[in-house]
């Protein structure tokens, strides 16, 4: 599926449709995605630091969904129901981005400390 990224922005509270709600979790067209190569921090995270990271996660998946068109790569669901998928522009995922900056991690299968 390949769509124009436009007007994402940070989720608000209710009903979602197109926003992005943490380093590795999007909405789009109402479907909730995580992003399965990755692990970034949680907003409510367990100390200062991973809260911080976490923040900066978020809204750099919102410039980089923002910046040019990109493709979902869905591979099922996860046990909470999101869909499982990567998502590709300029034919580099976006996770890996993510990593490379130091805003994630690539998923290991597992959740790890931030702290």
């Amino acid at each position: 599926m390949l769509l124009l990224a436009a007007a994402l922005a940070v989720c608000a509270p209710g009903p979602r449709a197109h926003c992005v709600h943490d380093g590795d979790t999007v909405w789009i067209e109402g479907e909730k995605i995580r992003l399965q190569d990755i692990d970034a921090p949680e907003l409510n995270g367990a100390c200062e630091y991973e809260t911080r990271l976490a923040l900066l996660a978020r809204d750099r998946l919102i410039v980089l969904l923002n910046s040019r068109r990109f493709e979902i790569a869905r591979s099922g669901k996860d046990r909470y129901g999101r869909t499982l998928a990567i998502i590709h522009w300029g034919g580099r995922s976006i996770g890996d981005q993510l990593v490379a900056e130091g805003l994630a991690r690539t998923w290991s299968g597992r959740r790890e400390p931030w702290c």
